[in-house]
């Protein structure tokens, strides 16, 4: 599978993860939604990972899975928070900066980006701000969500976005010397241990009929989604990374037809600059690799 296509790819299986997570995080809350998305990953990679062998030199080099899952897990709860309180497009937005920031590690692990780079990652930048601009104006579901409200999402969103952008960086450098399902086993295990035992014990592991199936449609999308990441990111981080990062557009529009969300002009025009910034950089990273 090419860096295009697994990137392309790894983008739909996000966006449908932004959608059934947003609602499962209004039902059960993000803590919950988390835990339920992690062991529903656990119970998909546990049997491939128990027939798939590990190199020799490989268990020591589970450490950046590790690192990676738990990178992940602090993300999820970010953008999850985030999901609750503010408007899908806008998180799933700023979130999917994680792309851009997968890129900028990369270049400081020493990767070359392509030229005219610096500029776009600019542009993605203050399609960023703006995205955030909002003034509480959003309406999600019919309510508006208030200034106060649309900040802090913002907030959680950028936190959520250098949470994934590393954990992103950690998995494609391994994805060429570990299996895939050794690479997103620690971390669903991690998930499972660290967030689910923890409610389990507080009595406020609850998750309702209407809540499972869109978690346990979250936990195998992204599952597929990694999955697709992690075999592109083999051939190229940079390349897979961003095209990954196209969920956001998809996640929006799909928000304004089944949230009835709306949002400010220049949200719309924030969102626009991130989606035309990211779509570039991948044009020209995958252009650097064929002239390459």
């Amino acid at each position: 599978m090419s860096p295009i296509v697994a990137g392309v790819f790894a983008a739909l299986s996000f966006a449908v993860s932004v959608l059934v997570s947003a609602r499962a995080s209004r039902l059960v809350g993000a803590p919950v939604t988390v835990a339920g998305v992690m062991l529903v990953g656990f119970l998909i990679v546990l049997p491939v990972a128990a027939v798939t062998p590990l190199p020799a030199a490989a268990p020591g080099a589970l450490v950046v899975p590790v690192l990676a899952g738990a990178a992940t897990i602090v993300g999820l709860l970010l953008a999850y928070t985030g999901y609750t309180i503010g408007a899908v497009g806008v998180v799933s937005t700023i979130a999917s900066t994680e792309g851009a920031i997968a890129a900028l590690i990369s270049v400081l692990a020493g990767q070359q980006l392509a030229p005219g780079s610096g500029p776009l990652l600019g542009l993605v930048a203050i399609g960023v701000i703006l995205a955030a601009s909002g003034g509480g104006r959003e309406i999600e579901e019919g309510v508006q969500i208030g200034r106060a409200r649309s900040l802090r999402a913002a907030g959680l969103a950028a936190a959520a976005a250098l949470m994934f952008g590393s954990s992103l960086y950690l998995m494609g450098s391994t994805s060429g010397s570990l299996p895939i399902a050794w690479i997103l086993l620690p971390g669903r295990a991690l998930g499972v241990v660290a967030v689910g035992v923890p409610l389990l014990l507080a009595g406020r592991a609850r998750l309702t009929r209407v809540a499972l199936p869109y978690v346990v449609a979250c936990g195998i999308v992204e599952i597929t989604g990694l999955t697709a990441f992690s075999i592109g990111a083999s051939v190229n981080i940079a390349v897979t990374a961003v095209l990954a990062s196209m969920f956001a557009p998809i996640a929006a529009i799909a928000a304004f037809v089944l949230f009835g969300e709306r949002l400010a002009r220049r949200q719309v025009a924030g969102i626009a600059l991130v989606v035309a910034g990211i779509g570039l950089l991948g044009a020209a990273a995958g252009a650097s690799r064929i002239a390459g």
